[in-house]
């Protein structure tokens, strides 16, 4: 049989949960697939194959994969159904045994469903009507050893370019580690060449993408200041962002570079998880909220004009009513711009359920909505700091009314004047910010110029 399946008109649906990275290894696979002769499917028509990437960061998480999966099964019957993701390489053989479910891929064997959905319609083709596989392909968490590239932009404007994967750090509470394995990462040369590839298909930005992209190297004896530096030389890419980094691995250096870089843009995403020191230690995160606070000050004396935004978990185990005042007090003094609220749900296998004080579900409510009122608070004054200022934006989508919205280099979401012209889809212009939109979401924005690209 050809490597290749022939172009039979197949059509596929896909269903993506939880982080950046899925979506980007989403997004890689339905571009394989397409290659491959399965298109994916347009609203309404009925899939033949159906891939359903998951998430297991929280218990929510979990029920809406099942949600998901189950919508699935409705929308499309009898397709060829994959789940592939953290929940597939932590429940297998529970995933496999659903009603519709034919092909159940661990984290290790990722790479190979274009290969595993072609040898499955054959095998699905020879079975009666209904009949699922129920097949479970996942090998233990130590045996994960594979990295399966990934650089597509699916739907966006802006590709994600998946750099690491896996985790070394076990803090308590977290399952990633157990889901996705060891740290391991592509060769700096193989990202340049992605990265080159996405400039000569028009792309202006790229998100670093991965589980512990700080933490890049391990697997190839490099680091994580090397890859940034040699990113920031392809020509084409106009920006780089970086999607998230622990604070005990953002380097001064790594933030040196990115000031005086030529694209990689004013913008950090920073994981604190907790502002109490005690929480801190309990959850096993490599750093204290003094390290965290110097980190802040550091980029912003580098960088003032930067966005910075932080996760924030609520309601952990022993989070008693101090620490988390505490945590409310550290952040409502941190000059940064927007909160990543998580609430906290018990997870099998992690050592947080050795902690004996656990917090109510309404607890965890009411602190993260006092989080979230904070974050806004955050975001509109750092919004509002650039109310006059020019800043170079990259328009992204056209929206309903005609007009366009897009982000900022130092990502302030900006929407279009009505009195300006409109621009095109991924250009570049300079732009003079105005007040806040109608729905607050945005500033309003008039083109002063283009950039060159």
């Amino acid at each position: 049989m050809s490597d290749t399946i022939q172009p039979l008109h197949l059509k596929a649906a896909f269903a993506t949960l939880g982080c950046k990275l899925n979506f980007a290894e989403t997004s890689s696979l339905r571009d394989t697939l397409a290659r491959e002769g399965i298109r994916p499917a347009e609203k309404g028509e009925r899939a033949d194959v159906c891939i359903v990437n998951t998430c297991s960061v929280t218990e929510v998480a979990d029920h809406k994969c099942r949600q998901a999966l189950h919508r699935m099964l409705r929308e499309h019957p009898g397709a060829f159904t994959v789940v592939m993701g953290c929940y597939a390489q932590l429940k297998p053989q529970e995933i496999a045994a659903f009603d519709g479910v034919d092909l159940v891929v661990g984290m290790e064997h990722k790479g190979e469903v274009a290969r595993l959905v072609r040898e499955g319609l054959a095998r699905k083709a020879q079975m009666a009507p209904g009949e699922a596989c129920h097949e479970a392909l996942a090998v233990p968490t130590r045996d994960i050893r594979s990295f399966v590239p990934s650089c597509s932009c699916g739907d966006r404007t802006r590709y994600f370019l998946k750099v690491q994967d896996g985790c070394n750090y076990y803090c308590t509470y977290c399952t990633i580690p157990i889901a996705r394995g060891r740290s391991r990462n592509a060769p700096i040369a193989d990202l340049v060449a992605q990265a080159e590839d996405v400039a000569a298909k028009g792309g202006k930005e790229i998100v670093i993408t991965g589980v512990n992209i700080g933490d890049f190297g391990r697997s190839t004896d490099e680091s994580f200041a090397d890859l940034v530096a040699a990113l920031d030389g392809v020509s084409g890419i106009m920006r780089y962002r970086i999607s998230s980094i622990e604070p005990n691995l953002l380097t001064d250096d790594i933030i040196r570079f990115c000031a005086t870089s030529r694209a990689f843009m004013p913008h950090f995403h920073i994981p604190l998880q907790s502002g109490s020191d005690e929480v801190l230690r309990l959850m096993h995160r490599r750093y204290d909220t003094a390290l965290f606070a110097q980190k802040i000050r550091t980029v912003l004396q580098a960088m003032p004009d930067t966005f910075i935004g932080v996760d924030v978990i609520v309601g952990t185990r022993g989070e008693t009513d101090e620490c988390f005042e505490e945590t409310y007090r550290f952040i409502e003094r941190l000059d940064i711009a927007q909160l990543h609220v998580f609430t906290y749900s018990e997870r099998p296998g992690t050592k947080a359920l050795d902690i004996p004080h656990s917090v109510d579900a309404a607890t965890k409510h009411a602190r993260s909505q006092r989080l979230l009122a904070l974050s806004e608070v955050k975001r509109r004054a750092f919004y509002a700091r650039h109310i006059g200022t020019e800043r170079p934006v990259l328009w992204e989508s056209r929206r309903a009314d005609g007009t366009m919205s897009g982000f900022t280099d130092n990502y302030i979401r900006v929407r279009l004047a009505p009195t300006s012209a409109i621009p095109t889809e991924n250009t570049l212009t300079a732009v003079r910010l105005a007040d806040f939109t109608p729905d607050g979401e945005c500033l309003w924005g008039e083109v002063v110029a283009p950039l060159n690209a």
